[in-house]
């Protein structure tokens, strides 16, 4: 009996000792961590709802020497409401408020006029000045409140990558980029003040005690700010200068996918998105669109070939300018043969379609097939953004015919986005290893801990003597071409190539004769890379080939960053 009265005396105690640490923790979440939160909700609560009290974690670029620069974060201003019952004068506090803000008189006088309203917001994002220079004037009916929004201190600087954040319906949160990828960690979930603390403690006991809920915190990127804006300053130039149709780029580390600058072109202010009229230009193309991109997918091909041991750098052949395949002749970009005993290097060098069809007919489909798998492209990269889509190669890997396998060797035909191109060309320099890029390298969680995200690596079928190989003839390729150029690169080793693709008819049909794509890429320093680039611009005009279209603003790149780390010459 005793010991019955004992053990029920222990549980009771045990459950009060557990309530009283469950209010103890509410309590110090309240008055401590949401302290700020709630005082300004306290302050506005009679005149705005607690849904429409923004609150939101923050997004950060991060700096080569680690500093966090906000990308994405909140900032407060002031907004003015009226409460119409109360406006004896709709014209006359028209024309006070109008000599201090930007007012459509139509749309004040309609919301004035709703006299069995008692709350309609006029205007929002005031300035202190503003604010102030309005409540001096103590208008009856006329109040400014506190609020919060989503700031974007870069305006356009990555918009793709960072998003946007709005309604769809009646949900408001992240709606592209970064702000929709991870918007659960974004997210502010404050607790609502205005429920009965102890109802809301008491009838949420079970969720307290046994349900976890998942951690928010802030998100650090791989986005280096200076780097992305001198990125976005050469595409700008470049789609100016050539009138292009769209223009993009990606920097990246090829060691383990970590992306210091990417864009597009055009693209938007998200401080101001409401003003676009296309919805479209909210989809990233670098994820979102494919292309074909000619002739970088040439070390692809030829990386497969050196490593099934069919043709070495030196392997030579017949190059009359054109070859035919099941009936259908293939050409050289000019048309033009070079003759006999033209090396594999020179394939390369000279960029010759009839050199990679040699390359394929001694590779065999399987091993065209198995190779360019194992680069990943029929695959998602895996990218931390949202909406990612994969290539279109199906054209050649269903095809029981040479020709479209001839034409995949030299990148006609297949179609990939920006970022499976740079992921599968990365492999070349890092020993034949698949990256995951990626966009987010941490989350500071608001308890003060951080979490380092790591991403996956897988092996390609190329060894690392293939890679040191394909590494050594692109080095040869971008030497040939410097020998014309007057740079001050030349004591680094940069392996780089261009593609020019015809641009393919919307609906099929055929190629257009008078468009084209044209893409460049470049790793260095070559044999210990810490960067690689990848280039393409859309129909630019009156230049024909990519190398007219990239090779100044890819230098000026190159130097760039090779300045700004302070990359030591290596060779």
């Amino acid at each position: 009996m005793t010991y019955s009265f004992l053990s029920r005396t222990r549980i009771v105690s045990l459950g009060l000792l557990v309530l009283a640490l469950i209010l103890i923790g509410k309590l110090f979440l309240v008055q401590v961590v949401h302290k700020n939160s709630y005082s300004e909700r306290a302050d506005r609560q009679y005149a705005t709802p607690s849904s429409d009290i923004f609150e939101r974690r923050t997004i950060f670029f991060e700096r080569k020497d680690g500093q966090l620069v906000s990308a994405a974060t909140q900032t407060t201003g002031f907004k003015l409401a009226i409460t119409p019952n109360k406006i004896v004068n709709v014209e006359n506090v028209y024309q006070k408020l109008a000599g201090k803000i930007t007012l459509d008189h139509g749309s004040f006088v309609a919301k004035a006029s709703k006299k069995d309203d008692p709350y309609e917001e006029i205007a929002d994002r005031l300035s202190k000045e503003q604010a102030d220079a309005i409540s001096a004037e103590k208008i009856s009916g006329v109040s400014v409140y506190k609020e919060k929004w989503r700031f974007y201190p870069g305006d356009t600087l990555a918009s793709h990558t960072l998003g946007i954040v709005g309604y769809k319906g009646n949900e408001f949160s992240g709606r592209y980029g970064i702000e929709r990828q991870y918007n659960s960690e974004l997210s502010r979930d404050v607790d609502n003040p205005y429920v009965n603390f102890f109802a809301e403690v008491f009838s949420n006991i079970n969720e307290t005690l046994f349900k976890k809920s998942k951690p928010g915190g802030d998100v650090v990127t791989t986005i280096e700010p200076a780097v992305q804006g001198f990125l976005e300053k050469k595409l700008s130039e470049v789609k100016e200068k050539e009138n292009v149709d769209a223009v993009g780029g990606i920097i990246m580390n090829p060691k383990d996918g970590s992306i210091y600058a990417l864009s597009a072109k055009p693209d938007f202010n998200p401080n101001n998105f409401s003003q676009e009229t296309d919805a479209s230009i909210f989809a990233n193309p670098l994820i979102e669109h494919v292309l074909e991109f000619g002739s970088v997918v040439k070390p692809l091909v030829m990386a497969a070939g050196l490593d099934t041991g069919v043709v070495t750098a030196d392997t030579k052949y017949n190059d009359r300018g054109f070859v035919i395949i099941d009936k259908k002749q293939i050409n050289n970009f000019d048309k033009k043969g070079r003759g006999n005993g033209i090396s594999m290097q020179e394939v390369l060098n000279q960029s010759l379609n009839t050199g990679m069809v040699f390359v394929y007919q001694h590779l065999g489909k399987q091993n065209l097939h198995d190779y360019m798998l194992s680069y990943g492209v029929k695959e998602k990269t895996g990218i931390d953004l949202p909406n990612e889509t994969s290539g279109l190669v199906s054209n050649f890997l269903k095809s029981p015919r040479d020709l479209e396998n001839a034409n995949a060797s030299f990148g006609q035909g297949v179609s990939f986005t920006p970022m499976e191109m740079i992921r599968a060309l990365a492999s070349l320099s890092n020993g034949g290893n698949l990256v995951t890029p990626h966009i987010v390298k941490a989350i500071k969680y608001d308890d003060g801990t951080e979490k380092v995200l790591s991403y996956p690596t897988k092996p390609t079928k190329i060894s690392g003597k293939t890679s040191e190989e394909i590494t050594r003839m692109l080095v040869n390729v971008m030497d040939a071409y410097m020998k014309n150029k007057i740079t001050n690169l030349e004591h680094y080793s940069i392996a780089s190539k261009t593609g020019t693709a015809q641009v393919a008819k919307e609906g099929g049909g055929g190629y257009y004769e008078d468009r084209h794509t044209h893409s460049f890429f470049s790793y260095f320093p070559a044999y210990d890379p810490k960067f690689i680039v990848f280039l393409y611009a859309v129909n630019p005009k009156g230049v024909p080939y990519a190398f007219q279209t990239w090779s100044d603003p890819f230098l000026d790149l190159s130097k760039f960053l090779i300045n700004y780390y302070e990359i030591p010459p290596d060779r």
